[in-house]
C-alpha cells in the first residue's frame, strides 16, 4: 500500500498537531514530540509504523489494536497512567495523541546508571502497582509491563504507558487465538504456556522489571527467543543480590504459579516497606527457605539442587512445591527469509523477522515454538532486543531484517576523506558489489557473498577472513558507543576478550558513531588468536549500521588496511 505523505518533523496532523523530533520507537510504532497548536501545549504522538509493509488483513488488525489501545487507556483514571488526548486518522493509519512526559523511561535510566538504588526502585514499583490496580479495576490488563514502558518524569512522577497490546476483559475480537504478544523476557510463565493472562501476569512482569532495575540485567534473557521462553517457564532467576529490602518482594512477584504471587494490594504494602528501607515481613513467606549462593556452591563443587518454588503463607505446609515445567531442548532452527508481515503469523507458516528493538532480533518457526511452549500457540515476536546471540566463529552480533536504505559513504575520519570516494571507483584488485539487501561496497577480488539466515558476509575462505554487515532500523541505545559498551560486557563474560580501542568518532558526517577494535582466541571454527574491528554509526533516520572485519592475528595488518578501503567505498544506490 502506498502512502500519500511521508512523516517527519514539521508535519501537521488533523490541522493542529505539528510533529517535532522523534523521541522513541518500538516494534509497533514510533513516538514523536509534537506541539498542539490549538491548546498550545506539548504532546506525544504515537505513529503506527508496523502496518506499512504488511498484508491488508494484518494491517487492519494492527490498526484495530491501536484504536483499542486508546480505548483501554481512556477507561483508566489514574495519575500513574499516561493520558490519551486524541485519536486521529492520517495517511490511512491511526495516530494516538498522548500526554507528554518529560523524562526518561526506566530502561533508559538503567542504561545510563547501570542499576537503580533499591529504595528508588521500590518507589517506582509502588507507583506502577497503583496504576495497575486502577487498570485492573477497569477491566484492563496491560500485558506488556517492562522497563521501556515505565516513564520517570523529572518532577518525580512515575507513569506507565503503551497499552498497545492491552486486553479489555470480554473483548476477544482483536487478538488472534493462540497468538502471544509482548516482550519475551517480561512475559509471565502462564502466558508463555498459552494460558489466559490475569492481573497476576502483570505483577509478574513488574517483578521482572524491578529485577532489571536493581541488577542491571533482565533475569531471563537468553541467547534466543526459545531459550528465553524456556528460562521463563522452567528456571529460577539468580537471587537479586543488589536489591536489599526489595529482594523478597521481587522473589514473591516472580513466583512461577499465578496463585502463589501476592495480589496488588499486598504487593503495594510490601513495596512501601521496602521504599522505607525495611525488609517486608509478609514477603518472607514467599521466599524459599533453603536459598543459598548457587554460584559459590558450584565453584566449591557442591551438588546444587534446584531452588524450590516460593510458597505463600496461606499454602498448605504439606503441599510440595511444583516441579518445573519440562521444556524440550532447543533444536536447530532454519531462519526464514524476511517476509511481508513483520509482526503477525498464521498458524500454518513461519514467523517473519520483525522490526523490534535491538540488533539481536530473530525469527522462529511456528512448529518449533509450538513444541517448546507445549501449547500449540503461534508466537508473534514483537520485540526481542538486546539478547545474547551466538559467537561462532566471530563474537560480534548479527542483525535480522536488514534495512534496504543505509545512508552515506566514507571512512572513520582517520583515513581518506570523510564522505568517501567516487561511487563507481574500486581499487585495483577489488570489485564493487551491489548487495541484494540494498547497500553497495567494494570487496577484494575472489571474495564471495555468504548469507546464512540474517548474516551477510563477504569472505574468500568460508569465514576465516570476513566482512560482515549488520543493519538495525530500531536500535534501543542512545548511541553506538553505548551499544558497543553493552556488547563488550557480554564478550568479557564469555571469552578471553581484550579491548584494543573503543572510542566515539565521526563517520560519514555522523557524530553518533563509534570505532571498536578487539582481540580474542577462537576455539571452534578457526582456532587461534583473532582480531576484529567494527565501525558503528547511526544514519539520519536513526538506523544503526555496523561495518565489521575480522581475521587471524597473523594477517591483521593487511586486514586493517582492507578495512579502510571497505569504509571508503560503502554507499547506497544512487550515490
Amino acid at each position: 500500500m502506498e502512502h500519500s505523505q511521508s512523516t517527519g518533523p514539521g508535519l501537521l496532523l488533523a490541522g493542529r498537531y505539528r510533529l517535532g523530533e522523534s523521541i522513541g520507537r518500538g516494534g509497533m510504532g514510533k513516538v514523536w514530540r509534537a506541539h498542539d497548536e490549538v491548546l498550545h501545549r506539548v504532546v506525544a504522538v504515537k505513529e503506527l509504523t508496523a502496518g506499512r509493509f504488511v498484508a491488508e488483513a494484518d494491517r487492519l488488525v494492527l490498526h484495530a489494536r491501536t484504536q483499542k489501545e486508546a480505548r483501554a487507556a481512556a477507561r483508566i483514571t489514574h495519575p500513574g497512567v499516561v493520558t490519551v488526548h486524541d485519536v486521529l486518522e492520517h495517511d490511512d493509519r491511526p495516530w494516538i495523541v498522548m500526554q507528554y512526559v518529560d523524562g526518561p523511561s526506566l530502561a533508559d535510566a538503567v542504561k545510563e546508571a547501570g542499576t537503580v538504588e533499591p529504595r528508588e526502585a521500590a518507589r517506582v514499583g509502588l507507583h506502577v502497582v497503583g496504576a495497575l490496580r486502577a487498570a485492573h479495576a477497569a477491566g484492563v490488563l496491560h500485558r506488556d509491563v517492562k522497563p521501556g514502558n515505565v516513564l520517570l518524569a523529572r518532577d518525580g512522577r512515575v507513569l506507565i504507558t503503551d497499552f498497545g497490546i492491552a486486553a479489555i476483559e470480554g473483548d476477544s475480537t482483536i487478538t488472534r487465538t493462540g497468538e502471544l504478544v509482548g516482550s519475551i523476557d517480561y512475559l509471565a510463565p502462564e502466558r508463555v504456556k498459552g494460558a489466559d493472562p490475569g492481573p497476576a501476569s502483570d505483577l509478574w512482569s513488574l517483578g521482572a522489571t524491578l529485577y532489571t532495575a536493581v541488577e542491571g540485567t533482565s533475569p531471563f534473557r537468553r541467547t534466543s527467543p526459545i531459550s528465553t521462553m524456556q528460562a521463563v517457564v522452567g528456571e529460577e532467576p539468580p537471587y537479586p543480590a543488589n536489591a536489599g529490602p526489595l529482594a523478597p518482594v521481587i522473589v514473591a512477584l516472580l513466583s512461577k504459579e499465578p496463585e502463589r504471587r501476592p495480589q496488588a494490594d499486598e504487593a503495594e504494602r510490601m513495596l512501601l516497606e521496602a521504599m522505607e528501607g525495611r525488609s517486608p515481613q509478609t514477603a518472607q513467606a514467599y521466599v524459599p527457605t533453603q536459598r543459598f549462593d548457587r554460584r559459590e556452591a558450584l565453584e566449591e563443587g557442591t551438588a546444587v539442587a534446584p531452588v524450590p518454588a516460593a510458597v505463600p503463607a496461606t499454602a498448605p505446609t504439606a503441599s510440595p512445591a511444583p516441579a518445573p515445567v519440562p521444556v524440550p531442548a532447543p533444536v536447530p532452527i532454519p531462519v526464514p527469509e524476511p517476509g511481508p508481515s513483520p509482526t503477525l503469523a498464521s498458524a500454518a507458516g513461519p514467523v517473519a523477522p520483525v522490526q523490534g528493538k535491538g540488533r539481536w532480533r530473530t525469527a522462529v518457526l511456528t512448529a518449533v515454538l509450538a513444541a517448546v511452549v507445549a501449547g500449540g500457540a503461534v508466537f508473534a515476536v514483537m520485540e526481542y532486543g538486546n539478547g545474547r546471540g551466538g559467537t561462532d566463529p566471530d563474537p560480534r552480533p548479527t542483525t535480522a531484517a536488514p534495512a534496504p536504505e543505509p545512508t552515506g559513504t566514507g571512512t572513520t575520519g582517520t583515513t581518506g576523506p570523510d564522505r568517501g570516494v567516487a561511487p563507481g571507483d574500486a581499487p585495483e584488485g577489488w570489485h564493487r558489489v551491489d548487495d541484494p539487501e540494498g547497500f553497495s561496497l567494494a570487496v577484494p577480488d575472489g571474495w564471495k557473498r555468504q548469507k546464512d539466515g540474517d548474516q551477510i558476509d563477504y569472505t574468500p575462505d568460508n569465514g576465516r577472513h570476513r566482512i560482515r554487515i549488520s543493519i538495525d532500523r530500531s536500535p534501543d541505545f542512545e548511541n553506538p558507543y553505548v551499544h558497543a559498551l553493552d556488547l563488550e560486557k557480554t564478550l568479557q563474560n564469555r571469552m578471553d576478550y581484550e579491548r584494543v580501542l573503543l572510542n566515539q568518532n565521526t563517520y560519514r558526517d555522523q557524530v553518533k558513531s563509534a570505532i571498536w577494535e578487539f582481540t580474542w582466541t577462537e576455539k571452534q571454527s578457526f582456532p587461534g588468536p583473532r582480531h576484529a574491528i567494527d565501525q558503528l554509526y547511526y544514519g539520519d533516520d536513526g538506523t544503526e549500521y555496523a561495518i565489521y572485519m575480522s581475521a587471524p592475528e597473523e594477517s591483521w595488518e593487511a586486514t586493517r588496511e582492507q578495512f579502510d578501503v571497505v569504509l571508503q567505498h560503502w554507499r547506497v544506490p544512487g550515490e
